[in-house]
């Protein structure tokens, strides 16, 4: 053997061995998103009973993935070294588990991208996944700069089938900041639609959201009235999915992608 060779061998023997990725189990709809886009599957250990819902972004990538209801006897059956969670289990429950060995890993509230960028860096470091966390980031920044502009500042603003707007403060905000689109909606937060500031000051453009996850003969309560439904009928520009919006990860990039991409031809 050459003194090359006996080089690479001895540094090969002395470089630490990868650890292998813990075993995972997600609580809630928006964990399973994290866990199925960060984690291998041979590691994941369970899912939430929601994971392959319609609202569900990620929801191709369960079949043959294991589902199992939020239970500290389910739990200790999948024997989880990692925990994922946003909504998901009760503080006993988190409290049981952690003493169990588990850890929980709690993903935060995000109104802006920082946050999702956030949330990604924290359970890939969870689940020894960092370099998959990154090209996740990467993703999602690639697609904010496509869509970077695109309305040109035009006033938009967001509606729910339950008459639901979002102002400053929310990711839907920043989703629509992110395609170019200047919010209508003047009040930090989720609100209730004011009929007469849409009366007075028309928006722009409409954004809906959420219409998928309703059927077409359900009540739509504030879409009743006239106002708003001339309104909505004629400035409608996008109707953005469920599964974009209901979670602080990275699928609200793809709305904003989606969004902006209704701004060309």
């Amino acid at each position: 053997m050459t003194l090359k060779a006996l080089v690479i061998a001895a540094s090969l023997a002395l470089a630490p061995v990868a650890q292998a990725a813990p075993r995972v189990l997600s609580w809630d709809q928006c964990a399973d998103q994290y866990v199925l886009a960060l984690s291998p599957r041979s590691a994941i250990v369970g899912l939430s009973t929601r994971a392959d819902d319609a609202d569900s972004r990620l929801r191709a990538l369960v079949r043959g993935l294991p589902q199992r209801r939020v239970s500290l006897e389910t739990a200790l059956a999948a024997r989880p070294e990692v925990v994922v969670r946003y909504w998901g289990g009760d503080p006993r429950l988190v409290r049981a588990v952690t003493a169990r060995g588990a850890k929980v890993v709690q993903i935060d509230e995000a109104t802006d991208f920082a946050g999702v960028r956030a949330n990604i860096r924290k359970v890939a470091a969870a689940l020894r996944r960092s370099a998959a966390g990154e090209a996740v980031i990467a993703d999602m920044d690639a697609r904010l700069a496509h869509a970077a502009g695109a309305w040109g500042g035009l006033r938009g603003l967001y509606l729910t089938p339950g008459g639901v707007t979002a102002g400053s403060g929310t990711l839907v905000g920043a989703i629509m900041a992110a395609a170019g689109m200047a919010n209508a909606e003047t009040r930090s937060g989720f609100q209730a639609l004011s009929l007469e500031q849409m009366a007075l000051n028309p928006p722009g453009a409409v954004v809906l959201g959420f219409f998928d996850t309703v059927q077409a003969t359900d009540a739509w309560a504030v879409g009743r009235h006239a106002v708003v439904r001339r309104i909505a009928h004629r400035r409608t520009v996008a109707n953005l999915p469920g599964a974009l919006l209901g979670c602080p990860e990275a699928g609200a990039a793809l709305a904003a992608e989606r969004l902006a991409a209704q701004a060309r031809p």
